[in-house]
């Protein structure tokens, strides 16, 4: 293992199995378990935890207070802002229309990035279920949540509850994860006022779009 870390490797738990490549930085008190293969030049940042089995490429850019589950795959040009929760085995991906080889089947495209792969924005505080799949050239929302095995295809907004294949919003989640509201078939008012039935938290609910009524912790 040969490492570049932010602070010192005390401060950092890394798994004698684990595959960290040069260039990786680590922020203290991150820990890194089992069988993990973090590529060369991607950040990682403080207090995070990367479950046995998962795959980062490189380049990638992750957050602080980040869990990341076994069995993820995180490809390049994916960026995870602090506190999002990865479930198990979630993969991204970033080429929407991917091919082994070229054209005349005679050679392997490369891997490196080129003009078709796209990035993935996984905003502040968002959970992916475990099992999920998420597209590229997208962006999941501050404080969203996406329900397990969900085919995620298109972006999804701040605090929405999302799930299915493909993914849709189903209603809108508290910053503690605890749902505000489910949306039914009938119309809403203009402007909806709600409230977090476990910690109390306010927001409003105006064209699809949430705003938080209490100040930010």
């Amino acid at each position: 293992m040969s490492t570049s870390l932010t602070r010192d490797i005390s401060l950092v738990s890394v798994h004698p199995t684990a595959i960290v490549e040069d260039g990786v930085q680590i922020g203290a008190g991150s820990a890194i378990w089992d069988h993990v293969h973090i590529r060369h030049s991607t950040q990682l940042g403080e207090e995070c935890i990367v479950g046995e089995k998962t795959y980062i490429a490189y380049d990638v850019r992750i957050g602080s207070r980040v869990k990341i589950n076994a069995f993820a795959y995180v490809c390049n040009a994916v960026t995870i802002e602090d506190g999002v929760m990865v479930g198990a085995g979630v993969v991204f991906t970033n080429d929407r229309y991917p091919r082994a080889t070229t054209p005349d089947l005679r050679q392997l495209r490369p891997s490196d990035p080129d003009s078709h792969t796209r990035p993935t924005l996984v905003r502040e505080g968002a959970t992916i279920g475990a099992a999920s799949t998420i597209g590229c050239d997208l962006e999941i929302g501050r404080f969203a949540m996406i329900g397990m095995a969900s085919v995620v295809t298109h972006s999804v907004p701040d605090f929405a509850l999302a799930f299915g294949n493909p993914a849709r919003c189903v209603g809108y989640v508290c910053r503690c994860g605890i749902p505000l509201l489910f949306l039914r078939d009938e119309r809403l008012p203009d402007a909806v006022k709600l409230q977090c039935a476990d910690c109390g938290l306010c927001y409003e609910l105006e064209n699809n779009i949430i705003t938080e009524l209490t100040p930010r912790i």
